[in-house]
């Protein structure tokens, strides 16, 4: 990777990392399926004035009923599950939780696609299983039935961003990133727009959430995801899928440093074990690509 692409791959797991962190501010005030209208309406209205701006033309109207089904999967459901949980999980275990979803994605593309399954893709799913249960038990967070609650619902938004990235490979072909990621947030918002209102805030917000949010419309999702798009065009997917084990770091840190989140040794372990269950299900680990590159005769 150049030094271009290096770089924006590190500033895309630093702001996921914090999306996490603006979630959990702004939540509880906000409510969760009202802010993840704002963060998908609004994005969308910014990526199609970006577009305008560059007069770029979107291929939306002609994709419109599977962009419902990609606003859904992609973001409308998954979003306001992180949400919902985030009132009751701590942001960093938040973001070490939502680094499992290569591991779904492994087994959705598996029966989507057709993808094979390695053995070391089946070992770093059991090591993803063990890493959220050393996670989970090592933290100080206290097992209750909204606990596990959250947890459920956290491992349900990877699911369903597996199942968003597959249908996405299968039936969309063709169009550009922008018009991609425009469609996404429309059809979320579309979508998010009357159960929204059923979660309005009773308050006005204060600065501190207002700001919250503004950076996770702007910086958070608008902004991120063309910077994604571009780790996937020039570095291809699997350089840009490398950001799934920077984002659960930056997640602890900023957790720890803006919103004094506790780090357990537990947490610590449980983060490890799930970023190795993630670099062998990808194949950023791979033990025999390793033994190849030392024996290149035998690659063949």
């Amino acid at each position: 990777m150049s030094v271009l692409q290096l770089t924006a791959l590190l500033a895309l797991g630093a702001i996921w990392g914090a999306s996490y962190i603006f979630i959990r501010i702004a939540v509880e005030p906000l409510g969760p399926l009202f802010l993840m209208f704002i963060r998908v309406a609004l994005s969308g209205l910014i990526l199609l004035t970006y577009a305008r701006l560059r007069r770029q033309k979107l291929n939306i109207r002609g994709h419109w009923r599977r962009f419902i089904v990609l606003g859904f999967l992609g973001s409308a459901l998954p979003f306001s599950l992180i949400a919902w949980a985030e009132l009751t999980v701590t942001a960093s275990m938040a973001a070490i939780l939502m680094s499992t979803t290569p591991l779904f994605t492994t087994f959705v593309a598996a029966a989507g696609l057709g993808e094979r399954l390695t053995l070391y893709k089946l070992i770093g799913a059991v090591l993803g299983i063990i890493g959220v249960t050393v996670t989970v038990g090592g933290s100080n967070m206290a097992l209750t039935v909204e606990g596990l609650a959250a947890i459920l619902a956290l491992l349900a938004a990877t699911l369903s961003y597996a199942l968003g990235g597959v249908y996405a490979k299968r039936y969309f072909t063709g169009l550009n990133n922008l018009s991609m990621s425009s469609g996404q947030m429309i059809a979320a918002a579309f979508l998010l727009a009357p159960v929204s209102l059923a979660d309005l805030p009773p308050h006005a917000p204060s600065l501190e959430v207002l700001l919250a949010t503004l950076a996770l419309v702007v910086l958070c999702t608008a902004f991120a995801y063309q910077l994604y798009y571009y780790l996937i065009i020039s570095a291809g997917p699997i350089n840009a899928l490398t950001v799934t084990l920077l984002v659960p770091i930056f997640g602890v840190i900023f957790g720890a440093l803006m919103l004094g989140e506790s780090i357990s040794p537990g947490i610590i372990v449980g983060l490890v074990i799930v970023l190795l269950s993630v670099g062998l299900v990808t194949g950023m680990i791979s033990p025999r690509r390793r033994y190849y590159k030392a024996n290149p005769s035998e690659a063949a």
